[in-house]
Formats: structure tokens, C-alpha cells, sequence
């Protein structure tokens, strides 16, 4: 039986100029996540989940054949916290479907 989430995610969307910032904005964070420097960082796709605030899922070239999925949550405008990565999944490809973690 397939469980269903309330507050589901979006369809996969082709990457834009303002995801590729937030993504920019979260590289170190993601590179501590891994453990690893990327020289080639470029979001290639998302997908967006509406909470309390806004999960985004990233699809991310990192290189060669290389692609990480980050998450990443914006908490709403009038919290006080700031973004920031709540998972990474390395060794992905160009082809591995985004989905929630």
C-alpha cells in the first residue's frame, strides 16, 4: 500500500536562476554534508513541498556522471531561523527521479 503525504511535492521543474542562488547560497553546507568540494555546481532540476515554510528538493551536477539531491527547508518570513540543509544524497545520476527524504 502506497502512503500518501500530506503536503506532497510539486512535479520535477527545470532549474532556474533563483534556485541555482539558494543552491550557491547552501554549497558549504551541502560540502560539509559530503565531505567533499565541488568545482561544478549546477542545479539541474527541483521540486518544491509547502510545510511550515518550504522544503526544497535539488538536483544538483556536482561533475562527470556525479549528482547530488539536497534538501533544503526556507522557514517562513516571520520566523527568526534561517534556510538550511536537512539532507544530501550522493551518488546519484542525471536520470535518478527526485523524490522526498
Amino acid at each position: 500500500m502506497q502512503r500518501v503525504m500530506c503536503g506532497g511535492t510539486s512535479n520535477e521543474k527545470p532549474a532556474t536562476p533563483e534556485l541555482q542562488q539558494l543552491a550557491d547560497s547552501m554549497k558549504s553546507a551541502i560540502e560539509e554534508a559530503t565531505k567533499k568540494k565541488y568545482d561544478v555546481f549546477v542545479v539541474k532540476s527541483y521540486k518544491i513541498q509547502t510545510v511550515a515554510g518550504t522544503n526544497y528538493f535539488i538536483k544538483i551536477h556536482v561533475g562527470g556522471d556525479d549528482y547530488v539531491h539536497a534538501r533544503v527547508f526556507e522557514p517562513l518570513p516571520c520566523s527568526k531561523d534561517e534556510r538550511s540543509v536537512h539532507g544530501v544524497l550522493e551518488n546519484k545520476s542525471q536520470h535518478d527521479e527526485l523524490v522526498y527524504f
